[in-house]
């Protein structure tokens, strides 16, 4: 799944967004900025993941959703967090007069936030974080100001899923590389011990196992060893001669 581009006038901003080619983070913050302006009624942005079950921001629009975002991470309730362990849009009217998440919305009232709008993140069919839009002014946000945050949302949810999937095939395509190089040096250290102890390749894989247990050593670790002694030998006897 690719990020699927928005049909509004954020399309241009976005495909240039795409064609830069920066990193993941840089995107995600870019893209936070263009939902802050984007979304009519939002005077900030701020994008939420999950972490250890507890929420953090890794990008915003600026201070005023980073400090919002965070005021609920210190007493650990709040839209946003309840859009992304619910997996529900969370819409609040007015911050000076909800009652939900008692004490946060005295506290963003105190940074001035009056209003917000908190849409979940659902990765991999899992909610995984919410996008947060926040006002100074109560009531602001409108149905259509609702749909052009779905649209951005579901940016940001293309471009993670695409993140995740892309870094779990680096971490395969690491252990398999890992693990050619591992038994490309062992099958030269048993090659390696069969000339120079003239034993049968049983006899001197059993030689690098015992000597990894002797030694409480990666059996790769001992094998590398064998082979670098033996080109440290070679290159000495090369200069002799």
């Amino acid at each position: 799944m690719t990020p699927r581009l928005s049909t509004g006038s954020d399309d241009g901003e976005l495909l240039a967004l795409l064609a830069s080619g920066g990193d993941l983070e840089s995107f995600l913050g870019d893209l936070v900025s263009l939902a802050a302006r984007q979304v009519v009624s939002a005077e900030a942005c701020g994008l939420t993941l999950s972490r250890d079950a507890a929420g953090v921001t890794v990008a915003s629009s600026g201070p005023l959703a980073q400090r919002a975002d965070e005021r609920q991470y210190e007493v650990d309730t709040g839209p946003c967090l309840e859009a992304m362990r619910t997996g529900t849009v969370v819409r609040v009217t007015d911050m000076a007069t909800e009652e939900r998440w008692t004490p946060y919305p005295a506290r963003a009232a105190e940074l001035g936030v009056r209003s917000s709008l908190s849409l979940p993140l659902v990765v991999e069919g899992r909610s995984s974080g919410a996008l947060n839009l926040y006002a100074t002014e109560p009531g602001v946000f409108t149905a259509a100001d609702e749909a052009a945050a779905a649209r951005w949302a579901e940016q940001i949810t293309g471009a993670l899923t695409v993140a995740l999937r892309l870094a779990d095939s680096i971490e395969r395509a690491d252990a398999l590389v890992g693990g050619l190089d591992t038994r490309a040096t062992i099958g030269r250290a048993v090659g390696l011990l069969m000339a120079q102890e003239r034993c049968t390749a049983d006899q001197a894989f059993d030689l690098l196992r015992i000597a990894s247990q002797r030694r409480n050593v990666k059996l790769r670790d001992v094998a590398a060893g064998v082979v670098s002694a033996f080109e440290e030998d070679l290159a000495d006897r090369c200069e002799r001669w």
